[in-house]
């Protein structure tokens, strides 16, 4: 968390940039407790996204600061995120999933106008089947898309645009402004 009168003021005003970006009223934010021994300073958030169909977006955004850098990041923010999401079982039958996942990142970033380098991760599809007395739940099928990109500076108000875009097209949100026809 922040508020630590020793913070560097860059890593504040990047917390704030954060702290700063509109979401869509279907996005559900939380601050939680960053993890601790990843980087000198951390900040983190959850978000909850309700799509249409009743599907459920869960991710969380977490934002690293090293002031002295760190090579493996190529810079001294590292921006890492985590999104699960439940599958209709049509599109986890899809052999491209993985692929349009990390397009979904890819293009929020870039519609977002977010400036990066140094962008990795990777897309994993579940299903889960259930048997005896846990039958009647029924199968599920879920994608998780875990992704890092170094930030080339302090303002990361795109950063977060694109996050909470990329949960709500996981979810099946149509893009804010458009009103989908179901």
């Amino acid at each position: 968390m922040t508020g630590d009168a020793g913070e560097p003021e860059l890593f504040r005003r990047a917390v704030r940039t954060l702290r700063s970006v509109r979401t869509r009223p279907e996005v559900e934010l939380t601050e939680v407790r960053a993890p601790q021994r990843l980087a000198p300073w951390a900040f983190a958030l959850t978000a909850e996204v309700t799509g249409p169909e009743d599907e459920l977006s869960t991710g969380r955004l977490v934002l690293l600061h090293d002031p002295e850098g760190v090579e493996a990041w190529s810079g001294c923010f590292r921006v890492v995120a985590y999104v699960r999401v439940e599958l209709d079982p049509e599109l986890a039958s899809d052999p491209l999933l993985p692929e349009v996942g990390w397009s979904w990142l890819t293009d929020s970033l870039e519609q977002a106008g977010a400036e990066f380098t140094a962008l990795g991760g990777t897309v994993t599809q579940t299903s889960s089947a259930r048997f005896g007395e846990l039958a009647d739940q029924g199968r599920t099928d879920d994608l998780e898309l875990r992704a890092s990109w170094t930030a080339v500076d302090a303002e990361l108000t795109a950063h977060g645009s694109a996050f909470y875009d990329l949960m709500a097209t996981a979810v099946g949100l149509p893009p804010v402004g458009v009103t989908s026809l179901r």
